[in-house]
């Protein structure tokens, strides 16, 4: 299999991207938006293997993340859905992608959503996975599930927000109970899902900035974000995806599915957040056959 990696010049930084196949195959390539904001493209690399099918991918980090430039000193306003708007197209540029399929993934699901009411004259088709169409929505949810806790971990989490102590490890060691029923139920969690939590400890600037300090107390920039008034401008056929299990839940996504046109949703029976690691082979499946049709 091709495997072919650079580096895309923007702004003065650069974004690291990775082709698995051939982007001339003539087959409609397909790029893969992390989440976060603040991940890497490491947990989403399972979508790989859509390439064995003759479909290039192309993943890539998005700037601030992963092996793309990091800027730990950046503020906060400096982190914004435009900056990651603007990446995006300047990586198809970069590419020489005419076409493409975009599959984003949580917070690039979001950036998918986005990017898709511009109606760009490229974008085919469009894969939300896993992505809440607004943030009260999704801190709704995140109440909702939080709830369903032991109490003692209900309490734990509450007493470290009230206090500003989140770095703790108490806290966090709390909000695991969360993660492992609402974000990757395989435990202990699988080496490329590892590979990127230690990456955004490592360097959280984007994380915190946009989102906060944990995936339900969102205190970044994205909290007042909602998409749900645009949605009738995504024009494209698209695929919604989510676990049964996930910290998106049927109520999160439910606004895409109502506004957008040409629009069907997969919900994976024993998924949550991720079922491209928790259901991979089917995830797959279920991703080609959406793109087969479409070239």
């Amino acid at each position: 299999m091709q495997v072919r990696e650079g580096y895309a010049d923007f702004r003065g930084y650069r974004t690291w991207f990775r082709v698995t196949g051939d982007l001339s195959s003539g087959r409609l390539p397909l790029i893969v938006a992390h989440g976060g904001p603040g991940c890497t493209h490491d947990y989403v690399d399972s979508f790989k293997d859509l390439a064995a099918t003759g479909r290039a991918v192309v993943h890539y980090d998005q700037v601030g993340n992963g092996r793309s430039t990091h800027l730990p000193g950046a503020s906060a306003d400096f982190w914004s859905v435009e900056l990651f708007l603007a990446e995006l197209d300047n990586l198809v540029e970069h590419l020489e992608i005419s076409d493409y399929a975009l599959l984003g993934q949580s917070w690039g699901g979001m950036l998918g959503a986005e990017h898709a009411v511009r109606q760009p004259v490229g974008l085919k088709a469009l894969i939300i996975a896993n992505s809440p169409a607004s943030m009260d929505l999704w801190c709704a949810a995140a109440n909702e599930l939080r709830l369903a806790l032991p109490p003692e971990v209900q309490a734990t989490l509450l007493r470290h927000e009230a206090a500003g102590t989140t770095d703790s490890p108490e806290y966090h060691a709390a909000a695991d109970v969360f993660y492992a029923r609402h974000v990757c139920r395989i435990q202990p969690e699988p080496a490329d899902v590892a590979r990127t939590n230690a990456a955004i400890k490592e360097d959280p600037t984007v994380y915190h900035a946009m989102n906060g300090p944990t995936e339900f107390h969102v205190i970044g920039s994205l909290r007042n974000w909602t998409i749900i008034d645009r949605l009738s401008q995504i024009l494209v056929p698209t695929l919604l995806i989510s676990g049964r299990f996930d910290e998106a839940t049927p109520a999160t996504v439910q606004p895409f599915a109502d506004g957008i046109s040409d629009v069907r949703w997969q919900i994976f029976e024993q998924s949550s957040h991720m079922p491209h690691v928790e259901e991979r082979e089917a995830c797959m499946a279920c991703v080609g056959t959406f793109l087969a049709p479409l070239g």
